[in-house]
Parts: structure tokens; C-alpha cells; sequence
């Protein structure tokens, strides 16, 4: 599964999932502070705007950390072990 992501940064994607979710959640709360507390519409329209933004950035976070992550897991795979002279 490791090989599947080395060479690949998932912040791209990682991103794409949290602005996907900022934009259903921030759809729906905006929908029950505009119905059920009676909230102005440009309140409404900063907190969805801020749940896309601040989700996203947070994916693309997350996905830059795991990308980070998988190179430092492949360097130390990578390396040969040094062997002495004396086992040869």
C-alpha cells in the first residue's frame, strides 16, 4: 500500500476532500442558522465561506504532512545497510 502513494503529493487531493466537505457542511449549517436562529444573510454566507476555506487548508495540511511522511518511509527503506569488512 506504501508504494501506491511514494512519489505523490496528497496535499492536492487532501485538499480537494476538506473544501468537499467545507462546502456540505458549511451548506448545512448555514441552512439551520439561517432557518432555526433567524441569522443574517451575510453571516450566514461568512461562516460557509470560512467552514470551505478553513477545511480545505486544513486538507491540504494534513495532506502535505502524510506526503512529507511517505518520502521520510521510502528514504529509510531505501538505504542499504552498511555491511563490515570483517563479515565478508
Amino acid at each position: 500500500m506504501m508504494k501506491h502513494f511514494e512519489g505523490r503529493s496528497l496535499a492536492h487531493p487532501g485538499c480537494l476532500i476538506g473544501v468537499t466537505v467545507g462546502l456540505i457542511v458549511g451548506i448545512v449549517l448555514a441552512g439551520v442558522l439561517a432557518s432555526v436562529f433567524n441569522w443574517a444573510l451575510n453571516l450566514v454566507l461568512i461562516v460557509w465561506l470560512a467552514f470551505t476555506l478553513g477545511l480545505g487548508l486544513l486538507g491540504w495540511t494534513i495532506g502535505e504532512h502524510f506526503s512529507k511522511k511517505f518520502q521520510l518511509f521510502k528514504r529509510e527503506t531505501d538505504e542499504p545497510t552498511l555491511s563490515h569488512p570483517s563479515q565478508e
